[in-house]
């Protein structure tokens, strides 16, 4: 079985050594350096099938296949408040862009509980697992 990317988890204990009171600002730092999805990939209306329906940050994911079979990752988050879904997204496209579908795979879902805290709401805590499910399943779908 694959282990999770060493990248993630470094990301994971950047987190870890930052403590939670510097938390916030640190996820607010990936959160800025998010980019939209360029258009050289997909244009609006985006398509339904890449919605990630469980968000409340009308977040989407996308990806473009690399020449050794595996995945980048782009995202989109449409509600201009979504700060955690740009994080979020943002610290996956660079952990998870030309891993194995087996790494990707590797990635639990309390990912976004160590990332973010307890403190996360039920809601967005979901919404955020729902973006995580969307890449491991187009990594399955499509990358190797």
């Amino acid at each position: 079985m694959a282990e999770m990317p060493q990248e993630l988890k470094d990301i994971l204990l950047d987190f870890e050594m930052v403590g939670a009171s510097d938390r916030p600002m640190y996820l607010i730092d990936y959160s800025d350096r998010f980019h939209a999805v360029p258009e050289r990939i997909v244009q609006r209306p985006f398509p339904e099938e890449h919605h990630v329906k469980e968000c409340e940050s009308d977040a989407y994911v996308f990806f473009e296949p690399r020449e050794d079979g595996t995945l980048n990752f782009y995202f989109a988050v449409e509600n201009p408040q979504g700060v955690s879904a740009r994080a979020f997204s943002k610290i996956l496209q660079d952990a998870l862009s030309g891993k194995s579908s087996a790494e990707i795979e590797a990635v639990p879902d309390k990912i976004v509980m160590d990332l973010f805290g307890s403190g996360i709401s039920m809601g967005k805590g979901l919404g955020l697992q729902g973006i995580l499910r969307m890449v491991k399943y187009f990594a399955r779908e499509h990358g190797r």
